[in-house]
C-alpha cells in the first residue's frame, strides 16, 4: 500500500457525498481508492453508508448446498469440481421437503434470505422445474429467496422469476484480465451473459467476488471496476477471502493481509453504496477485530449458519456474541 506521502492529488471527489451513485467507475479510481490512507477510505466508506443504510444494521442471509459436487467446471477455488483430485462427492438434488424444513430452521435463526446453490454448469430443465417448487415453498414462509445454479438463458431465467425468484447470485470471481488464470471452462463473458438474462427476467442481482486467489491489487480494483461500472449496481455484493481447501489448486495461495481485505470491502462500499455489501466466505478465518473493521468499512450483511456449500463458517451463537458486543442488530429484510 501507498503511504499517505506517496499520494498524487485525487481525481475522486473529496466529499464522500459528491454524485455517489455511478456507473463509470475505471480501474484506476478504485485503485485510488485503495492506495488512499486507511483513515479516509474509512471515512468515505462509513459516511456513504450512513447515507443509503442504518450502520447497525446486518441482513442475515443462510445458505444451503440443494446439490453438492460434481460440477464439471475446473474453477481453482472450487472442491466441488469434479476435475480435482480431492473432490467433494457428488450427491443427488435434494428433496423440496427437505429444504423447506432447513429454510424454516433458517428463518427460526434470524436469517430474512435463504439462499440455494447447486454445482452445476447450468441446471438441466427437470432439475429447475424442481428448484421452482423450492423457491415457491421457502417464499410461502416469508423468506427472500436466492438461487446460485451456473449459467442460466433467458428461458430459465424468466422460469425462476415465474416462481418467485427474489435474487440470482453468479459472482464475476476476479477481474476480466485475471480470470482465465482461475477458470477456463467458461468465459467471463458468459457469466456476463448469465448477468443479463437475469437482470432482463426481473430478478435482483447478487454477483460479487473473492480475494486472495493470488491476484495483484490491480485485479481487485478491476474487480470492484467491473462490479461498479454495470449498468445498475449489483443489489448484493458478496466480497469473498478464499477458503484455502485441500486438493484445489489454490489450496497453497499466499494468506492476505486483513487490512487489505477491509480495504477491498470499503472500496465496494464507495462505488457501489446503495448496495448491501456482504462480508461471505472466509469468516471462519478472520478474527472479530477484522469482521468489525470490515462492519466499519460499509459491510452490512453476512451468511449466517455454519457451513456456506462444502466449507465452514462461525456458529450462530459466535456470530450473536460478535453483534451484541458491537451494538449492532439484525435486519428484518434487506429490502
Amino acid at each position: 500500500m501507498a503511504d499517505g506521502s506517496s499520494i498524487s492529488p485525487s481525481t475522486i471527489p473529496s466529499s464522500p457525498l459528491a454524485s455517489p451513485l455511478r456507473h463509470d467507475w475505471t480501474r484506476a479510481e478504485v485503485q485510488e481508492l485503495l492506495d488512499l490512507p486507511f483513515p479516509e477510505l474509512l471515512y468515505r466508506a462509513q459516511t456513504l453508508h450512513r447515507q443509503f443504510f442504518d450502520p447497525t444494521e446486518i441482513q442475515i442471509s443462510t445458505l444451503l448446498s440443494i446439490k453438492t459436487g460434481g460440477c464439471p467446471e475446473d474453477c481453482a477455488y472450487c472442491p466441488q469440481s469434479s476435475r480435482h483430485e480431492e473432490r467433494v462427492k457428488a450427491e443427488k438434488l435434494m428433496a423440496v421437503d427437505g429444504v423447506i424444513a432447513e429454510a424454516k430452521r433458517a428463518k427460526e435463526a434470524g436469517a430474512a434470505r435463504f439462499c440455494m446453490g447447486a454445482a452445476w454448469r447450468s441446471p438441466k430443465d427437470h432439475d429447475l422445474e424442481t428448484v421452482c417448487a423450492m423457491i415457491e415453498g421457502v417464499k410461502g414462509l416469508g423468506l427472500e429467496t436466492c438461487v446460485t445454479l451456473g449459467m442460466l438463458d433467458d428461458t430459465q431465467a424468466h422460469k425462476l422469476k415465474a416462481a418467485g425468484l427474489d435474487y440470482y447470485n453468479h459472482n464475476i470471481d476476479t477481474s476480466p484480465e485475471f480470470y482465465g488464470e482461475i477458470i477456463s471452462t467458461r468465459t467471463y463473458q458468459d457469466r456476463l451473459d448469465t448477468l443479463s438474462n437475469v437482470r432482463e427476467a426481473g430478478i435482483n442481482v447478487c454477483c460479487g467476488g473473492i480475494v486472495g486467489m493470488g491476484e495483484g491489487e490491480s485485479d481487485r480494483a478491476g474487480m470492484i471496476a467491473a462490479l461498479a461500472s454495470m449498468p445498475k449496481h449489483p443489489e448484493s455484493v458478496p466480497i469473498n477471502l478464499l477458503v484455502k481447501v485441500a486438493g484445489t489448486p489454490l489450496s497453497t495461495a499466499e494468506d492476505v493481509d486483513p487490512l487489505d481485505f477491509v480495504r477491498v470491502i470499503a472500496a465496494a462500499r464507495v462505488t457501489m453504496p446503495s448496495s448491501h455489501v456482504r462480508l461471505a466466505a472466509g469468516r471462519e478465518n478472520m478474527s472479530e477485530e477484522t469482521q468489525a473493521l470490515c462492519f466499519l468499512a460499509g459491510a452490512n450483511s453476512i451468511f449466517y449458519g455454519e457451513r456456506l456449500l462444502t466449507t465452514p463458517n462461525p456458529a450462530a451463537t459466535r456470530d450473536r456474541q460478535l453483534l451484541d458486543r458491537l451494538g449492532m442488530r439484525t435486519s428484518v429484510t434487506s429490502n
